[in-house]
């Protein structure tokens, strides 16, 4: 009898039946793998599968028997359990900075990871459809870019953008090309921003990564070594509150006791929480701006800033430009 065309495909057939169809729960016997292989255009007998199942085996490849009267044969240990792939798909449905349909993308190759029965199971928990989610596509190459420019260590240009009211993109600076050099990747506030040192404000900023288009490699090496040496990036996203920056300082609060959980959650358990009473106080660096007041007032009378004095006043002002909003002359206000 002639050879089937696929015959020498024989081995990498079965690995793909036994990958896409079965895990602990579903195992094929050797009926269905003959029957599976024939599909394929792959004829084989019971000896020929057994001395490829063992081949296999040999590689790596866990394939184990069930204990039933009637052998079954699957796939036990994969790199990725179901958990950890459960995981994977509600960090990636999660994620404010990947596009809708780049999650789809994602979420259907975390499938091919499981077999076709646990795949199902994953499907379930994809909620992606009505997620706020970022409209920029080409944030991935943008990332790419950033990683290639720090590797190379080498500065970039990029146009910046903002949203207007009618929801068009307008470049910021007129269009004109931004040149920083890039240090780093972070996150705040489930959105991904580039650090980087800009030479002529000679400081540190940060850029919303979905909001930069048309980046490009220059020629000319990166600049602010001296200030990323004794950079952490850790420590930074700690101090500072919603990417907004501001002049640092060493803020000294009081709390009510049920906050413990939330200043532990934002400056890390280094935070050292000093007991006074029904409350308890703590100092920590912070860059002064809009959104860490707006944080603190948040809080209501559970925090209060204690010192420095220029923070204070300037928590002041914030409250009493945000109450004239709402003050009226006496009279009632139309619902």
């Amino acid at each position: 009898m002639a050879k089937q065309p696929n015959q020498k495909l024989k081995l990498l057939y079965l690995l793909k039946i036994l990958t896409e169809n079965t895990d602990e729960e579903h195992a094929l016997t050797m009926a269905q793998l003959i029957e599976m292989l024939d599909a394929c255009g792959v004829s084989a007998e019971r000896k020929s599968i057994y001395d490829d199942i063992e081949s296999l085996r040999t590689f790596g490849i866990d394939v184990e028997t069930t204990p039933n009267r009637t052998v079954g044969y699957y796939i036990a240990e994969r790199d990725f359990s179901l958990p950890e792939l459960k995981l994977l798909v509600d960090a990636v449905q999660s994620s404010k900075f990947i596009t809708t349909k780049k999650s789809m993308e994602l979420i259907g190759k975390i499938e091919n990871l499981a077999s076709r029965h646990e795949a199902s199971q994953l499907q379930r928990q994809v909620f992606v459809q009505n997620r706020i989610k970022t409209m920029n596509e080409s944030i991935y190459y943008n990332v790419d870019f950033i990683h290639s420019a720090i590797s190379e260590n080498v500065q970039i240009g990029f146009r910046y953008f903002k949203w207007d009211v009618h929801g068009e993109r307008v470049l910021r600076h007129d269009g004109a090309e931004y040149t920083v050099s890039p240090w780093a990747l972070t996150w705040d506030d489930e959105n991904y921003y580039l650090v980087a040192y800009d030479d002529a404000a000679g400081k540190i900023k940060h850029y919303r990564v979905d909001k930069m288009v048309r980046i490009r490699l220059l020629d000319t090496p990166r600049t602010g070594q001296d200030v990323f040496a004794k950079f952490d990036t850790a420590v930074y996203s700690k101090k500072i509150f919603g990417m907004y920056g501001g002049e640092e300082k060493l803020v000294k609060l009081r709390c009510a006791r049920e906050l413990a959980g939330v200043i532990i959650d934002r400056f890390g358990k280094d935070a050292m929480l000093v007991e006074d009473g029904d409350s308890f106080t703590v100092t920590v660096h912070v860059f002064e701006s809009p959104t860490f007041l707006s944080w603190v007032m948040g809080f209501g009378k559970d925090m209060q800033v204690l010192s420095p004095d220029s923070t204070r006043d300037a928590l002041a002002r914030q409250a009493r430009d945000v109450l004239s909003l709402y003050e009226t002359d006496g009279s009632e206000v139309e619902a």
